[in-house]
């Protein structure tokens, strides 16, 4: 398909909120709508408003997290895709039905344009197997795609770009380590542009803490509480979803925010909540760190990485090992910069979150030239 395209609206729905921005051609912000709540019914009356208000947009492009097995590359929307769409709702059944429902509310009314699906998975589809693989039985690997996948790729692919263009060098070039801290937290191994290894797996709920989210904990812990404590499966993935994390450490906020300045004021909960949340994140890094066999830089993106300077601190001051350092710059990213000190080992890079402005690129990419945009392509393993 080739078309001139001149206005896209991304959507992206998550599993309680949605946000819907209209990108002009030079990438700027026309038109934008965001709500904190679920995009449910209030979807139909959201699009129809932001299409009154115009411009109208001329594609859409739509962000869905998991792609399984079989949607490796964002892909123009047509109804055997979206068929297709719903086999992956089990995956990830808080963030793809939710999408889904934007998407057919968007395809009604505007079924004149093209519409394209990016996946946050597809920036991962070629991690190596030793990566990929989970060490269960192989019927289960086989018959049920039992195996990392990775997320937040759309976030790494947008931070990938911006930081060599800092750095003045080529993606190519680079072995970074990558970490999205946000609602949901992530980290990722990049070499030669392409991820080796991330901490999030089958799911978006592995690795590392996260707002509400508990991150890795050991299975048997889980099938002792079903078996020995019969709390339900509904029950533990509702309490591990929504109510563990940073909320269930400190008991009052899953907000880094709330947590700084109630940990000044002497609440001992909020201080361990902060402890184990960069303890974790320090974790993650030293896990893809082994994938590298150097580090350029260490990049943070993610509302937390981009404007919760004290959490970048406690992160990067205890990993000396790797060449890091504290002393880094307390900004509040509004543009990708380095925020270490000049002529440090290892530069520490802060990227504001660009998943939507991925999605704009990825969407003109795939209808006008008919290929993904650059950095967000998949593939073999490097030296694979």
């Amino acid at each position: 398909m080739r078309t001139r395209i001149s206005r896209v609206l991304v959507t992206d729905a998550g599993s309680s909120s949605l946000r819907l921005t209209v990108f002009g051609d030079g990438g700027e912000v026309l038109n934008e709508h965001h709500s904190e709540s679920p995009p449910g019914e209030g979807a139909l009356g959201a699009l129809r408003q932001l299409l009154r208000e115009g411009p109208a947009p001329t594609a859409v492009g739509h962000r869905i997290v998991h792609g399984g097995s079989e949607m490796r590359s964002h892909t123009v929307l047509d109804d055997d895709v979206r068929v297709r769409l719903d086999r992956l709702a089990d995956l990830a059944p808080l963030h793809v039905s939710q999408a889904l429902t934007v998407v057919d509310a968007a395809r009604d009314l505007l079924p004149e344009v093209p519409h394209v699906v990016c996946f946050d998975t597809v920036f991962h589809a070629g991690l190596p197997a030793a990566a990929r693989e989970y060490a269960v039985p192989a019927g289960w690997r086989e018959a049920y795609g039992l195996r990392r996948y990775g997320f937040h790729g759309l976030s790494y692919a947008w931070a990938l770009a911006r930081t060599a263009e800092l750095l003045g060098r080529r993606p190519e070039q680079l072995q970074l380590v990558m970490v999205h801290l946000g609602g949901g937290c992530s980290a990722c191994a990049v070499i030669e542009g392409r991820s080796v290894d991330t901490t999030m797996g089958f799911t978006p709920l592995e690795g590392l803490v996260m707002s509400r989210r508990s991150g890795s904990l050991d299975p048997g812990a889980l099938t002792w509480l079903l078996k020995r404590k019969n709390v339900s499966a509904d029950e533990i993935e509702d309490a591990l979803n929504h109510k563990s994390g940073l909320l269930a450490l400190s008991g009052t906020s899953g907000d880094t925010r709330d947590l700084v300045r109630s940990r000044a004021a002497g609440d001992e909960r909020a201080a361990l909540a902060l402890d184990v949340f960069t303890h974790h994140c320090r974790r993650g890094i030293a896990e893809m760190a082994a994938s590298l066999s150097r580090l350029d830089a260490l990049v943070f993106t993610g509302e937390i990485g981009e404007d919760q300077p004290e959490v970048r601190e406690e992160v990067c001051a205890r990993l000396s090992v790797f060449g890091l350092t504290g002393g880094l710059r307390p900004v509040v990213a509004e543009r990708p910069e380095i925020v270490s000190a000049p002529g440090a080992r290892v530069p520490v890079v802060v990227v504001p979150t660009g998943e939507a402005q991925q999605i704009d690129l990825e969407t003109r990419a795939l209808l006008v030239h008919g290929r993904p945009a650059r950095s967000s392509t998949p593939g073999s393993p490097p030296g694979g």
